[in-house]
């Protein structure tokens, strides 16, 4: 073991064994379909009445919002809706909507959509609470810890785990990085799990989003700080994820598959937000900030390419997470099980028109991304195997198009 090794370990241990002494939270569940319109009540009933919704243009002109803001305004709760949430949201989406939220003397804040609008809406929450810290001074660990207003996560995907997370991935066009945020006081106060709200999802999102929770599921459970409630969260995941995506890819209407997939991601993002996750997420957040490769996208090319890479580092524990949810054969070996868990997860992204490789990737940039992602990773994320810069240029190598000539 060399010394900078030793050195993540003992980082890495040191927040293992003051988590649990941490403020976590879990948010106030509502779920169903049709549960949507149970929350303007229970604003109401907290003396809410002015609130910002957090959303992007896509969603406003499919008129999933309509309900809501119809509901709200019947409660007699005033909104004001900020609808320029990009993918990748930026630190410009943050601030233009914070003044919304200051100039309409809002009291709470809810969002609208998938991880994008979410992750802005915790960043507004942030500058809220911490009205003298740039958005760029909050990037890493605890460094908001100021409790933030009321918080409604609304998912229109069933990937991200941001409703359940105290994760906020903010990007900076200007220097093409990409960042996360991660403080116990962003995890939201409530989530609304309506599967209604998904039913029109085009196939691609729900293929990638749907991959972008097993991998958030995978990376928590191989990595090393794991606690009894994660591992349950994780297995229970990638059960129902084995189960049930390929069949609500297959069938976009069937209502009760898409609320297993909601909760799935809620599952998963409950445990990566106390596990961490990896390499898979930190490269992935690089492509982001150069390229704007869709998160989930780029989780579902380089998760299996990752774990290979990662050899018999992995093995054990995704063979141990493999057999437990179902995903193999319960009498295979770990050799065996790992290798037939990543061979099925190949197979699950071809079976959905998921790439095997990211093309675009430019030579020039790669020097630069391995630095951000080793950066991001190291010496946080309790990975299987400290890579060092020259294995991770290796890995961009390998989920680049180019290798694949």
């Amino acid at each position: 073991m060399s010394f900078y090794t030793g050195y993540c370990r003992v980082y890495q241990l040191m927040f293992k064994l003051v988590s649990p002494l941490l403020p976590w939270r879990e948010p106030e569940i509502i779920e169903g379909p049709g549960c949507l319109l149970e929350l303007p009540t229970k604003l109401a009933s907290r003396g809410i009445a002015n609130v910002l919704v957090v959303t992007d243009k896509g969603l406003i002109a499919l008129g999933l919002m309509t309900p809501l803001l119809e509901a709200l305004t019947k409660h007699g709760i005033t909104h004001v809706v900020y609808d320029e949430t990009v993918p990748n949201p930026t630190i410009g989406n943050i601030e233009a909507a914070l003044k919304l939220y200051h100039s309409n003397q809002c009291q709470a804040i809810i969002a609208f959509g998938g991880g994008s609008p979410i992750d802005c809406a915790k960043g507004v929450g942030a500058r809220v609470a911490r009205p003298r810290k740039s958005v760029a001074s909050m990037k890493g660990v605890l460094k908001v810890l100021h409790r933030l207003p009321l918080l409604v996560a609304i998912p229109t995907t069933a990937g991200t785990g941001s409703e359940a997370t105290l994760a906020a991935v903010i990007s900076n066009p200007e220097t093409h990085e990409k960042y996360p945020i991660n403080d116990h006081s962003l995890i939201p106060h409530m989530a609304v799990l309506d599967p209604n709200l998904t039913l029109k999802l085009p196939k691609q999102i729900t293929a990638t989003t749907g991959m972008d929770a097993l991998t958030h599921a995978v990376e928590a459970y191989i990595g090393r700080s794991n606690t009894k409630e994660t591992e349950h969260d994780a297995i229970e995941a990638t059960r129902i994820i084995m189960q049930d995506l390929l069949a609500v890819y297959a069938d976009g209407s069937d209502v009760v598959r898409r609320g297993n997939m909601l909760k799935v991601a809620y599952l998963a993002g409950k445990a990566f937000t106390r596990a961490y996750v990896g390499y898979v997420h930190a490269i992935a957040h690089t492509l982001g900030g150069f390229y704007g490769v869709p998160h989930g996208l780029a989780n579902s090319v380089i998760l299996p390419h990752m774990l290979t890479y990662f050899g018999s580092s992995a093995e054990k524990r995704l063979a141990d997470l493999a057999r437990k949810s179902g995903a193999v054969a319960t009498e295979l070996n770990d050799a065996d099980a790992a290798k037939a868990f990543i061979t099925r997860i190949r197979a699950m992204n071809k079976s959905m028109a998921i790439p095997e490789a990211i093309s675009g990737i430019k030579p020039e940039d790669i020097p630069l991304m391995v630095e951000r992602a080793f950066s991001e990773a190291n010496p946080l994320y309790p990975v299987p195997r400290i890579l060092d810069r020259r294995e991770l240029t290796e890995v961009f190598g390998i989920i680049s198009a180019r290798s694949k000539a």
